[in-house]
């Protein structure tokens, strides 16, 4: 792997957020070692930094400079994070240009890059794709929500077609309003999905309690779309639009944030509720300074609700009422099998044990840096080493103990790779 610093070294005072890029193949889940990634400050030509990237498609963590914390704390403050444009290229793939990477302090931004085989009918002229990340919806201008009822009246009273919620594999994101003809269609794995709104729509500088109130709010929101089947029935073709006006922020190809990303790996399942609904409740929410809510959640109001200590449930309980609590999904959708319900660690035995063992060396086979190990249903050390390397190259915590996250992050890249065999 090999990383070379091309500006000099930044003033200590200076405040610095962190940035990986994965590059990984669009087809077929493959990462791409040896890719050459630069790195610059978008509007601008200059090299940065140059990185490589490793037998899991991955670059160094790296630090860039981007502005002080306050910026993000508070609201009507000048732009609280910086932009960077990230480039990858790799001999027989398409060069693909990312730009508007955002990047806040003490805070790892994670940059997926989807590349594509190279058009051999177009060997001497390489077609560039640039992906353009929309700017944050806390600092950009975007249309406020359309009010909706909070609970389906009619969906409640007539036929559901779902007994309960269900956590979907994949949700169809339509790119604009949604009698837009010309909005593209996207088909996003559902933590995924939620991982990008989350991103798009809050801070990762908020206080922890914070993060997963607006996390559990966009779940909501999104499982209610699910389950409602809100715009399948009106003759739609895809699930949710991208279009505050209608939904949820959705920027294609746009950073997350790894403290996000592990939020929502131990919250997807769960959602909002109020006694005596089965929907999930549709948990709309504003900024809470441009726009005001008075019974929705304000992102800007959590912020300062979670700085004075509430917690998340209290958060929730303070916006959409005393009465909500948390449901829980009660089946994955395209998992092959539900976490058994207890943690798996050394010493635990049995069938759990045997899936995860044989998931993990499926997953090998195109991650060689998790390492092969023995399928006999003992969890003991190279088992624990094989679930520790997974979680560093997932960015999950390194336990090495395969809890409720992690079992699931194993099925998500399991089902990924799969796909890919058959």
């Amino acid at each position: 792997m090999r990383r070379r610093m091309i500006y000099p070294a930044q003033n200590e005072t200076q405040s610095l957020g962190q940035l990986t890029v994965n590059a990984r193949t669009e087809v077929g889940y493959t990462p791409i070692n040896g890719a050459t990634v630069s790195i610059s400050r978008t509007g601008t030509t200059d090299t940065i930094e140059e990185l490589t990237t490793d037998t899991s498609g991955q670059t160094p963590v790296i630090d860039l400079p981007c502005p002080p914390i306050q910026y993000s704390l508070e609201p009507n403050n000048p732009q609280p994070y910086s932009e960077y444009t990230v480039t990858v290229n790799a001999p027989g793939y398409e060069p693909v240009i990312v730009s508007g990477t955002q990047i806040l302090p003490d805070s790892t931004a994670i940059q997926d890059v989807s590349i594509l085989p190279q058009d051999q009918t177009t060997v001497s002229s390489l077609q560039q794709i640039v992906i353009a990340i929309s700017p944050h919806t806390l600092y950009g201008n975007f249309p406020p929500k359309i009010p909706e009822s909070p609970v389906k009246e009619d969906v409640e009273e007539g036929f559901i077609v779902l007994e309960r919620p269900v956590i979907p594999a994949t949700i169809v994101v339509h790119e604009g309003p949604p009698d837009d003809p010309l909005g593209r269609n996207y088909y996003v794995p559902f933590k995924d999905y939620i991982k990008n709104v989350a991103s798009s729509e809050i801070y990762s500088t908020w206080p922890v309690s914070t993060i997963q109130a607006n996390i559990l709010a966009i779940l909501s929101f999104t499982l209610n779309r699910v389950y409602t089947e809100w715009y399948r029935a009106k003759g739609k073709n895809f699930t949710i639009t991208n279009s505050t006006a209608y939904d949820q922020a959705f920027s294609f190809g746009r950073n997350i944030y790894r403290n996000i990303s592990a939020e929502v790996d131990a919250l997807f399942v769960n959602y909002i509720s109020k006694p005596g609904i089965k929907q999930p409740l549709f948990t709309q929410y504003c900024d809470g300074s441009r726009v005001e809510c008075p019974t929705w959640l304000s992102q800007w109001g959590s912020r300062y609700l979670g700085s004075q200590g509430y917690s998340t449930i209290n958060i929730l309980k303070n916006y959409y009422g005393q009465d909500v609590f948390l449901s829980t999904a009660e089946r994955v959708a395209g998992i092959p099998a539900s976490f058994p319900g207890t943690n798996l660690q050394v010493g635990s035995r049995g069938t759990a044990v045997r899936i995860i063992q044989n998931q993990l060396n499926a997953i090998s086979n195109k991650f060689p840096a998790i390492p092969r190990i023995r399928v006999d249903g003992v969890f003991g050390q190279n088992t624990r080493n094989a679930v520790q390397t997974f979680q560093r190259v997932f960015y999950l915590p390194q336990t090495g103990i395969v809890d409720y996250p992690t079992w699931y992050k194993i099925s998500d890249i399991f089902t990924a790779v799969e796909r890919l065999a058959a």
